[in-house]
């Protein structure tokens, strides 16, 4: 029997378009892999390292890079007056908030909004803000550094900032442009009051923050997917080439 390859233009294109599709789809993958282990890598290095001293010198956002997931200290005062509360992030289960506050740094006009933690929402009220205290005066904290407060899908057009605002979302940048105030730009999630000023633990926010989504291992899977159906796609169509040829008379 001989054995001929019938080949076919419209099956060739939709073959070259899958595998195309296939290997994008895989080496993103693999990007965002690689992504997840140059994070997994800067939190140990964070955890290992010293506590970062802020001051007031302004950083460039590369600077805040470099220093995502480090342990850093910072003392001054806490600015109340512009608090905001980012809505649907929810805690074991439960709806409520992450308070946002500006912190002076001392002995200057520059600031680094501070993460305070987790408060639950009023289910019967929802825009009640339970009763919390934020420390007045000069303290010191701690916390770790990240470049933002994560994102939440949000539907139809983002309200301005205002003071003690319920928003979805809030940049650094829509901080600065609405306050007025000039801030760092990474976010500090607190995680230590160093003075005994600080209120009680049962008025402050939860400070028991998520870890990172690092999951390097799931976007190598999600690669070999792409890739496995990339070359499915070619197999199939030169398989089925030589099989429409042998049925020709």
């Amino acid at each position: 029997m001989r054995i001929r390859f019938h080949f076919r233009w419209i099956p060739f294109v939709v073959m070259l378009l899958l595998v195309a599709l296939g290997v994008s789809l895989a080496q993103w993958q693999q990007r965002r892999g690689d992504e997840k282990v140059a994070r997994a890598a800067r939190l140990a290095a964070g955890n290992q390292a010293a506590p970062l001293s802020l001051t007031a010198a302004p950083m460039l956002p590369a600077d805040a890079q470099a220093i995502e997931y480090r342990r850093v200290t910072v003392t001054g005062h806490f600015v109340p007056a512009w608090t905001v509360y980012l809505d649907n992030r929810p805690y074991k289960g439960q709806a409520g908030f992450h308070v946002l506050t500006p912190f002076r740094i001392d002995g200057s006009a520059m600031h680094v909004l501070v993460a305070q933690g987790w408060l639950p929402r009023n289910n019967a009220e929802r825009t009640r803000i339970p009763d919390y205290s934020t420390p007045a005066g000069t303290v010191t904290i701690s916390g770790i550094a990240r470049l933002n407060a994560g994102h939440v899908m949000e539907l139809g057009t983002a309200p301005a900032l205002a003071p003690h605002a319920i928003v979805q979302n809030a940049g650094i940048g829509q901080l600065v442009q609405a306050s007025g105030l000039a801030l760092q730009p990474f976010i500090l999630e607190q995680t230590v009051d160093s003075t005994a000023t600080a209120p009680a633990s049962s008025q402050l926010p939860v400070r028991d923050w998520p870890a990172p989504d690092l999951g390097a291992d799931k976007h190598r899977g999600y690669a070999f997917q792409w890739y496995a159906l990339a070359l499915m796609a070619f197999l199939f169509f030169v398989f089925t080439g030589f099989r429409r040829a042998n049925k020709q008379p």
